[in-house]
């Protein structure tokens, strides 16, 4: 790590709200130009709703961050947040790559109960989208299975668990290269 590098801080710029075009475009061109580097990124639309959130590191303030992106929310069709993370930060991924993908009928408490699984073997979801199309509802999580855990056990629970809840789901080791 160069000495720059060193005294980079981490920060995390959330932007929720209308979706319309540019705002990709605007946000990343105001934090390039207070020289901030985008380590890390994720963006999706919610039902026409714009949602993204951003890792970027620089010598930047949290308060610079904040008052370069304030022009974003002047209409008050986007709210913007930064908050500033430790450099290392989460569980540190150890095991194995798995994918799980639940669908079926819609009903209220597929995610919480699906996931208590996972969470339940130490399991790390490090990636989750959910769809609804209709009444057809999608899951599917990236998840970091701990290498102690005992992987046929956790099949089986979610297995169990969506069948309770009328769903079907599939959980398959991935190679890192599919991800």
């Amino acid at each position: 790590m160069s000495d720059a590098a060193a005294s980079d801080h981490l920060y995390a710029v959330t932007v929720v709200g209308h979706d319309r075009p540019g705002i990709i475009a605007e946000t990343t061109a105001r934090l390039a130009e207070l020289g901030l580097n985008l380590e890390d990124s994720t963006m999706t639309l919610l039902r026409g709703h714009f949602a993204m959130t951003l890792i970027c590191a620089g010598a930047a303030g949290g308060r610079d961050i904040e008052d370069a992106l304030a022009p974003l929310t002047i209409d008050r069709s986007l709210r913007v947040t930064v908050a500033e993370v430790p450099a290392e930060s989460g569980p540190t991924p150890g095991g194995s790559p798995w994918v799980l993908t639940v669908h079926g009928g819609d009903r209220t408490g597929i995610v919480s109960a699906v996931v208590a699984e996972v969470a339940a073997v130490r399991g790390n979801i490090t990636d989750l989208t959910t769809r609804l199309a209709g009444d057809l509802y999608l899951l599917v999580a990236e998840i970091d299975v701990p290498a102690e855990a005992d992987v046929t056990a956790l099949e089986a629970a979610v297995e169990r668990v969506a069948s309770e809840l009328g769903v079907q789901a599939t959980l398959r080791r991935v190679d890192i290269d599919e991800l």
